[in-house]
C-alpha cells in the first residue's frame, strides 16, 4: 500500500547544528493508526512539530500524498487535510465551545473549496451526535470545561474538519483512566472512518493494541519497528531493550 505520509531520513532540532531527530524515516498508511512510542525526550513531539512546519528539517524530506511538504507553513497544514491535536490545549479559553469548533471550518469556507454553510450545519449535527456533552456545553466558555471536556473539544474540532491525516500527540496524558478510555474510543472513531492517524502516547500497550504498525523512537532515532505481532510476549522487557534501558 502506498504511504500517505513519508518522513525520509529527516533530521531536525530547535537550535542550529543540534539535531533532536537524526535520520528519522517513518511511513503512515492511509486510513490506519500508526503508533510512535518512546521515552520522554526521545523526540516524539518533535516529529509532530516538524511535520506541521513548526520546525524545518536540517536534512531529509517530508512527503504527503506524493507532494513535498518539507518546511510547510504551519497555518497551511489544514489546507493539506492534515490536522494536529497537540498535547497542550489549543483552545481559546474565553470563546465558547461552539466558536472554538467553528474556527477551522470558517477557514475552510474562506478557502472556497466547496464547503457550504449547509455542509457546516450538517457536520455540527453529526459531531454533536458523536460528542453529545459538547452540545450541552456549546455556549460555555472553553476555559470553564474540565480537562477531559477540553480534550473532547480538540477531537471534535478534528472530526468536524474531516482530515485525511490526524496527528495525535499524548492525548491521554494527565487524564483520569475513565476519561483516557473515552479518548481511545474517539481515536477508534476516527480510524473507523478511514482517517489516517499518527499516534503518540505514553501508554505503550494501548498504542500497540490500536496500531497497525509501530515505531520505537530512542534519542531521536528509530530503533525498532513492526506490526503488533512484533510486540507480542513480554512487551515491557522488549521496550526496555529497544529504548536502551538497563534495569
Amino acid at each position: 500500500m502506498t504511504a500517505l505520509l513519508v518522513l525520509d531520513n529527516v533530521s531536525a532540532g530547535y537550535v542550529a547544528d543540534i539535531d533532536i531527530l537524526r535520520g528519522v524515516s517513518v511511513k503512515v498508511a492511509p486510513g490506519v493508526i500508526t503508533g510512535l512510542i518512546g521515552l520522554n525526550g526521545a523526540g516524539k513531539s518533535t516529529i509532530m512539530k516538524t511535520i506541521c512546519g513548526f520546525l524545518r528539517p536540517s536534512s531529509g524530506l517530508i512527503m504527503f500524498d506524493g507532494a513535498d511538504i518539507t518546511g510547510i507553513a504551519p497555518h497551511t497544514v489544514i489546507d493539506r487535510s492534515i490536522f494536529y491535536i497537540p498535547q497542550e490545549s489549543s483552545l481559546f479559553n474565553f470563546m465558547s465551545v461552539e466558536d472554538n469548533l467553528r474556527l477551522p471550518l470558517e477557514h475552510l469556507v474562506r478557502r472556497a473549496d466547496g464547503l457550504t454553510r449547509a455542509d457546516i450545519a450538517d457536520r455540527f449535527e453529526d459531531t454533536y451526535a458523536k460528542f453529545p456533552v459538547l452540545k450541552e456545553k456549546r455556549r460555555d466558555k472553553a476555559g470553564d470545561l474540565s480537562g477531559g471536556q477540553q480534550k473532547m473539544v480538540e477531537f471534535a474540532k478534528a472530526y468536524l474538519v474531516r482530515p485525511r491525516l490526524c496527528l495525535v500527540d499524548e492525548p491521554s496524558i494527565g487524564l483520569a483512566p475513565k476519561v483516557a478510555e473515552e479518548v481511545y474510543q474517539w481515536i477508534g472513531l476516527f480510524a473507523s472512518e478511514q482517517t489516517a492517524i499518527l499516534l503518540v502516547d505514553h501508554n505503550v500497550r494501548r498504542v500497540v493494541k490500536m496500531s497497525t504498525y509501530i515505531y520505537v523512537l530512542s534519542l531521536g532515532e528509530i530503533t525498532a519497528q513492526g506490526g503488533p505481532e512484533a510486540f507480542a510476549g513480554d512487551l515491557h522487557e522488549q521496550v526496555k531493550a529497544w529504548l536502551g534501558i538497563n534495569f
